[in-house]
């Protein structure tokens, strides 16, 4: 089969022919119908060999969907040609972070060597792919899968941040967004279906700006150096009740440590390298920063469900497979507005 892999530290993804994959017991192979492409990739390929905790080649790709096409001994509750996305931070199931369907915050797959599809285990950028176990699909029940692949991380990801939110973002609070791609455009849609707070989006270009305003953003704002004394002038110099930077680099952590309100939550999502100090008189009073990762079982649940009440809209561009790798060149240069999904079997 074919299957884009980053095989060299530090060169470009390349689609290659790898043996097509057979299930193991317990195991379900799945025919991929669509896999999404995340900045976390680019971060990973950025990483210098003595940091990658992986040996290489990988097959990309940690958003996937598609049809079972085959299970392992012992396998049960699905059928073949059963429509499935695939839940990504894979855990060892039986700690007490995996009891509570929380397998993003395993306790023990370091311990294991276990990791997600496309970030250690091979992923969903190929026409076919394993899933190790089958409490990690997820039935889509009549949604598109190329609408909702993203919607594995970059849903899963942002509705996870904001629902440790919800009790600050009542009527009359302000909520920001940093970075308004493929996660922050979902986040922007999450908060305007959840709650009842004022959105405004911080991106770097007019375009991104453009599209948070048409998935439900009430106010944009250029993300530069003024753009935290923008917020607090909207805000009548409150600030925040809640920030989420959905790109985590130095400028925008910096930003958003600079807009949030007294008892504010800022989130740190994106994985730009950016840290925020903590500590009296840095940030205002009672300030809550945190930095979470992916999400659960259940929340994965509750965003497809989401999609099915027409909550979220996400926002894709496709590509084959012979052109996924120039989808990571058109993400890495910041022309991608949304999400790519790339189509393996398209």
């Amino acid at each position: 089969m074919k299957a884009l892999q980053y095989r060299q530290v530090g060169a470009a993804p390349e689609v290659v022919t790898v043996p097509d994959p057979e299930p193991g017991p317990g195991q379900v192979l799945l025919k991929v119908t669509a896999a999404g492409v995340c900045h976390s990739d680019i971060a990973v390929m950025s990483w210098p060999a003595e940091a990658l905790p992986f040996p290489l080649p990988l097959t990309l790709g940690h958003e996937g969907a598609g049809t079972v096409a085959a299970l392992g001994a012992g396998v049960t509750g699905f059928e073949i040609g059963d429509p499935v996305a695939v839940y990504g931070p894979w855990g060892c199931g039986s700690c007490a972070k995996c009891a509570e369907g929380k397998e993003n915050y395993c306790l023990r797959a370091d311990e294991l060597g276990i990791r997600p599809p496309g970030l250690g285990a091979p992923g969903a950028i190929a026409e076919y792919m394993i899933v190790d176990d089958p409490r990690h699909l997820v039935p889509l029940n009549g949604l598109d899968p190329v609408k909702s692949v993203p919607l594995t991380d970059a849903g899963l990801t942002p509705y996870h941040a904001i629902k440790r939110s919800l009790p600050k973002l009542v009527p009359g609070s302000t909520a920001v967004v940093i970075g308004t791609g493929g996660l922050g455009h979902v986040a922007v849609q999450l908060l305007r279906a959840m709650t009842s707070a004022r959105v405004v989006a911080l991106d770097v270009t007019e375009e991104k700006l453009a599209l948070a305003r048409k998935v439900g953003a009430h106010e944009t704002v250029i993300s530069d150096a003024d753009a935290a004394a923008k917020v607090r002038e909207l805000t009548g110099g409150r600030g925040a009740e809640a920030v989420f930077d959905f790109v985590g680099a130095p400028p925008t952590t910096a930003i958003a440590g600079a807009c949030a309100a007294v008892e504010g939550d800022v989130t740190i999502v994106g994985i730009g390298g950016g840290t925020l100090p903590v500590g009296f008189g840095v940030l205002p009073y009672e300030v809550s920063v945190t930095a979470p990762y992916w999400g659960s079982r259940a929340e994965l649940t509750e965003v497809l469900d989401l999609a099915r009440a027409g909550a979220i809209d996400v926002h894709v561009e496709t590509y084959t497979l012979d052109e996924a790798p120039l989808a990571y060149e058109r993400l890495h240069a910041g022309k991608i507005n949304g999400r790519a999904v790339i189509l393996p079997n398209g």
